[in-house]
């Protein structure tokens, strides 16, 4: 009774936390977070506004790297346009960069499902092989890959570029962590309306999975866009390559001309700027609902 009287005591003559105490320790909290966020942003901010500087100037002036433009130029955006064929490259990697989005989305997709809703021998052993395959490094593979397109006669295809890339065991993890937590009772509900296993997933379960889709979609569109190594290897036909081969190709005929190496970096980033601008809603809210959090 003693101890319960001297801890009610204690409760009673402790100070309280009033409202306006609250809402100001609430105030700086966030000003401290928009800091952080102001300053990861100009840290962000101060490579791009130098490379855009940069690839204004004429390659003369750049020997001695200043912030002020004396004679503004678009040189080194013109000799890319010109003497690279950009325009091919651009379709290349739009092509390659989106059946390989689809065709993960599709993929990792299914495989999740089914290790979601699925219950097999083994199951388990087989998800800890996809979390196997996310630590493997993708350059472990190229030589044997390599071997494999070459001897079915896919180098300098499109193929050659997409097929590797497809199977990301990255995404199979996301899409079955987001699986796990819709509700099972849907299944169910499908089954009773006389759905099948694959109606269940394409009918019902697909559509709830919008935001995964999206962030799934967009951050492997992104990875194949500003893939080299891959590409620079089954990629040899001038007209077939993507924008980093191709970028890569051109700026290596010029020496270390800093003005042109600017330009090619701002013009391989720049549709991923644009991608960014009209799709940031669904990527934050991809990241949002990928159920990594469950």
């Amino acid at each position: 009774m003693t101890i319960v009287a001297e801890t009610r005591q204690r409760r009673d003559t402790a100070p309280t936390v009033t409202r306006e105490e609250i809402d100001r320790r609430t105030r700086l909290f966030n000003g401290f977070c928009a800091g952080v966020l102001i300053a990861f942003a100009v840290i962000w901010l101060v490579p791009i506004a130098w490379a855009v500087d940069t690839s204004l100037k004429p390659n003369a002036e750049t020997t001695n790297p200043t912030w002020m433009i004396e004679n503004p130029t678009l040189e080194s955006y013109r000799t890319l346009l010109g003497q690279g064929d950009i325009w091919n490259w651009y379709a290349s990697s739009f092509i390659t960069s989106t059946l390989t989005a689809a065709a993960t989305v599709l993929t990792a997709s299914m495989a999740a499902f089914a290790l979601s809703r699925m219950r097999f021998r083994y199951r388990w052993l087989v998800f800890w092989f996809v979390l196997i395959g996310i630590m493997i490094p993708q350059q472990v593979l190229i030589v044997p890959q390599f071997k494999e397109f070459a001897a079915l006669g896919l180098l300098n295809t499109y193929w050659a570029v997409i097929i590797p890339q497809v199977p990301a065991a990255i995404a199979v993890f996301i899409f079955k962590q987001f699986f796990d937590g819709v509700p099972r009772e849907l299944d169910e509900a499908a089954r009773v309306d006389g759905a099948g296993f694959f109606r269940t997933y394409w009918r019902v379960v697909m559509p709830l999975s919008r935001p995964v889709v999206s962030a799934v979609a967009i951050f492997t569109f992104v990875w194949s866009w500003n893939n080299l190594l891959w590409p620079l290897l089954v990629m040899t036909n001038p007209k077939l390559m993507t924008i980093p081969v191709g970028l890569a190709t051109v700026q290596g005929t010029y020496g270390i001309r800093y003005a042109d190496t600017m330009a090619s970096a701002i013009l391989g980033a720049l549709p991923l700027v644009l991608l960014f601008v009209f799709f940031q809603r669904r990527i934050v809210e991809g990241i949002a609902g990928t159920g990594l959090k469950g």
